[in-house]
């Protein structure tokens, strides 16, 4: 069974031609990806992921939000009991952020520049597949 990924643009962010270029990146790569569109809430990224029955989370901002929006989603997967969903962002985002991201749940963030092959083999090596 495939990875089943969703990618997610985080809070007022309009730009999302990153966040749709990595989307089709996983989906070249054998995954299966739901694209939630611009402007979603945490919960609304929260509530995608548990409907579609997702491994993993793509967040990607570029409007600074990103330590707000990213530990919120993380959080509220886990509250929601899903735990074992992976989150990954991208997107504009401070090398000195990205630890304190990591403390915060998220797995692996990526900069801009970040070949998709990087991408792409990071999910498959870290999401593990459903049987």
């Amino acid at each position: 069974m495939a990875i089943r990924v969703v990618v997610a643009k985080p809070g007022l962010d309009g730009h999302d031609r990153g966040a749709k270029v990595v989307a089709r990146a996983l989906r070249d790569a054998g995954m299966e990806v739901i694209y939630t569109g611009l402007h979603q809430t945490p919960e609304q990224i929260v509530s995608a992921t548990l409907q579609e029955d997702a491994q993993a989370v793509g967040l990607s901002i570029h409007s600074g939000a990103h330590m707000t929006l990213f530990p919120k989603v993380a959080r509220l997967l886990r509250e929601a009991g899903a735990d074992d969903v992976v989150v990954f962002g991208g997107g504009i985002i401070p090398e000195e952020d990205i630890p304190l991201l990591k403390e915060q749940g998220i797995a692996a963030i990526f900069t801009p520049g970040t070949p998709m092959k990087t991408i792409t083999d990071w999910v498959k090596g870290n999401v593990p597949e459903r049987v």
